[in-house]
């Protein structure tokens, strides 16, 4: 049980590295839960699974960076970035080749810790933040002035922040995923995964590095949520539970002994997958009337704001999976900001 939940997370985490990569939400979101769900069933990390915990808890917490209001920590002064920048910090202690990258992520880390604050006008929070951040070397003074200086300003768009913008900080921890995932490449289920593809007939490029395809809905196309069917099939497979083949009741009877095993795992990976891609068509339809009840808060309109400011008009679903709004879609993003338009 223990090499088959070694086995789960691993996979887990590449899914995770990339969608983030993909930005992917919806399917971000559903294996951090799957991923979150694995790392609270382990008594303890094994030393050579630490990276992989620390990369999922990174990840998560810079998909929210921009959301003050959600708490990782038991301190409620710290962010999520803030809370970002501690995994960062345990992931550079397990690897010492890419000290350059290191240094570039944890700089853009601390600076963006500090825009946030200022873009939620918290300034004296960012002060705060600033004190907490560095130390008083020598190496730390030049940046911890400068960001003292800008948040004198109560400005959260002088060039210094503009250059060193979010955008760029997710560009540059996509790097360090891609880097991460060469290193993987031997991932046990994404391996077995792809022969069982391949024997299938089903085409080996299905389950990995296949760009997820978004439309303005924010859809992800179906072959997305198939991935979700081939994993409890293949779990079914590893576990010794018989052979492959359709979704039928001898499936889903052997399912029912993988989840007497993995019962966390199931919850999240055959509820959020398999019975979503059978009802896809009724949940859409009850989420978007759910929507369209709803009224844009303040909160949501200076979200969308920061989102064009950053982003620019017209990326609606890039600024979708890095803002923090209510069940809202790409469209709707897009017809709210040209009510703003009108409005100004």
């Amino acid at each position: 049980e223990a090499v088959a939940a070694e086995w789960m997370l691993e996979f887990a985490c590449s899914c995770l590295c990339r969608h983030f990569a993909e930005q992917s939400g919806a399917e971000f979101w559903r294996w951090r839960d799957v991923a979150q769900a694995l790392i609270s069933g382990l008594s303890q990390i094994p030393p050579h699974q630490k990276k992989t915990v620390y990369l999922c808890q990174l990840l998560i917490r810079i998909a929210q960076g921009k959301s003050l209001g959600l708490q990782f920590e038991n301190d409620q002064r710290i962010s999520p970035l803030e809370s970002a920048l501690s995994f960062w910090t345990l992931l550079e202690r397990e690897e010492m080749k890419l000290e350059k990258l290191h240094e570039e992520i944890r700089r853009l880390i601390q600076i963006q810790i500090v825009a946030v604050h200022m873009e939620n006008r918290y300034f004296k929070e960012a002060t705060e933040v600033l004190e907490r951040l560095f130390t008083d070397s020598e190496s730390d003074k030049p940046l911890r002035v400068k960001l003292a200086t800008v948040i004198k300003t109560k400005d959260p768009y002088v060039p210094l922040l503009q250059s060193f913008s979010y955008s760029l900080l997710i560009s540059k921890i996509k790097s360090y995923i891609e880097l991460f995932m060469k290193e993987n490449e031997t991932n046990f289920l994404i391996q077995e995964a792809t022969k069982h593809v391949v024997s299938k007939g089903l085409g080996a490029t299905a389950l990995q590095n296949r760009p997820v395809e978004v439309n303005e809905n924010g859809k992800s196309d179906l072959e997305t949520k198939q991935r979700f069917v081939l994993s409890i099939i293949l779990l079914r497979d590893v576990l010794g539970q018989g052979g492959g083949g359709a979704l039928n009741s001898k499936l889903l009877s052997n399912i029912k002994l993988v989840t007497s095993t993995f019962p966390i795992f199931f919850k999240f990976v055959f509820f959020c997958g398999l019975n979503s891609t059978q009802n896809v068509g009724q949940n859409e339809v009850s989420l978007a009337c759910s929507r369209r009840r709803q009224k844009w808060t303040p909160k949501e309109d200076l979200e969308l704001k920061s989102g064009v400011r950053e982003f620019g008009v017209g990326n609606w679903a890039k600024i979708l999976a890095h803002g923090n709004f209510n069940n809202r879609t790409s469209v709707m993003l897009k017809d709210r900001w040209r009510t703003l338009s009108k409005i100004k």
